[in-house]
């Protein structure tokens, strides 16, 4: 078999995973949706419904029908780009999804830039002096970062550097003055007061930004600090380290041209899969900031029991999952030839 044929056969395989893999989360989510105690119907009549009017819509969503028969016409309308109407907006959840999702992201990848900097760097630091002072220094802040409830260091963060220092901004994307005056055409509210040229408001917006985008870092930098350190130490006891720093290489060119260049393969998923965490594990911190993103479109719309919603948004956090995977792999080829 030719070697292109190898790569579409790859390529063939590889699609056809990912299938049956969102295939597979498709019939989770729609599942679990089905068996929670939440009742769709009742939360879109109300409490004070007639037992007709109950009943019309319970057979208007197609709840009357056997449970394989309502995942076939929900995969039907989900291939088609239909994941139904909210019932707390009124409108497709689809729409409301990528109404709230730039905040999020504008949230999470500030966060992560601030994460991977600090989690590599400290790892790196904590790698080269083992076991002495610098090292047991950055376990000890890590493990507070891993350790602490994002919600309660969100909250005493708030109290500190904003009700009593005033250095950073409070809840929300921007000052309640500012709410308005910009047109909203990607979402993100950086971008868009830019090509505004509103820099009042993207300054505010930043204030507003710097806070919980720090605190999430904070916690994913936890994380990667301590893979990065246990990747460095695996090289650093590599016999080609010893044989470079013999040939005259200085400390620095050995430690991040040799061994730090052969770990940032492994770096690249760990740094993905924070980042994928980031996206549907900000529900605290979005909550605490009132940040109006996914993570609180996905509380506010379980609360009230909106499947709809609860379930598209669990899709998403799949789907993005897989999503960075794939990039993960498309990157590996890329600091590494030799997976192509």
């Amino acid at each position: 078999m030719s070697f292109s044929r190898l790569r579409l056969a790859g390529a063939a395989g590889q699609l056809g995973s990912i299938a049956i893999t969102l295939l597979g989360l498709l019939m989770l989510t729609f599942f679990i949706g089905r068996l929670m105690p939440a009742d769709p119907v009742r939360a879109m009549v109300g409490e004070d419904a007639t037992r007709e009017t109950y009943e019309q819509v319970y057979t208007s969503l197609g709840l009357d029908r056997p449970l394989y028969e309502q995942f076939v016409y929900y995969l039907g309308d989900v291939l088609t780009g239909d994941f139904g109407t909210s019932i707390r907006t009124g409108q497709p959840v689809i729409q409301d999804i990528l109404h709230v999702m730039p905040a999020t992201i504008e949230l999470a990848t500030f966060a992560i830039v601030i994460g991977a900097v600090l989690g590599v760097s400290m790892g790196v630091l904590a790698a080269v002096n083992k076991d002495r002072w610098p090292d047991h220094l950055v376990r000890v802040f890590s493990l507070f970062g891993h350790s602490m409830p994002i919600f309660w260091t969100g909250m005493i963060a708030l109290i500190v550097f904003y009700a009593h220092l005033g250095l950073v901004g409070g809840s929300g994307r921007m000052d309640q003055f500012y709410i308005g005056l910009v047109e909203e055409r990607t979402g993100f509210l950086l971008i868009d007061s830019l090509m505004a040229g509103e820099m009042d408001v993207f300054w505010s917006a930043l204030n507003h930004l710097i806070l919980p985008a720090a605190l999430l870092g904070y916690s994913s930098s936890a994380y990667i600090t301590r893979m990065t350190r246990s990747f460095m130490l695996d090289q650093l006891g590599q016999e080609y380290v010893t044989t470079a720093r013999v040939k005259g290489l200085s400390q620095r060119q050995t430690i991040w041209l040799h061994a730090f260049g052969n770990i940032r393969v492994q770096l690249v998923t760990i740094i993905a899969l924070a980042y994928g965490s980031l996206l549907e594990g900000a529900v605290l911190i979005e909550t605490v900031f009132s940040w109006p993103g996914f993570g609180q479109y996905l509380t506010s719309n379980l609360i009230i029991g909106d499947m709809n919603a609860v379930m598209t948004c669990v899709l998403i956090v799949g789907v993005i999952f897989i999503g960075l995977n794939l990039l993960s792999d498309l990157l590996y080829r890329i600091f590494d030839p030799r997976t192509r």
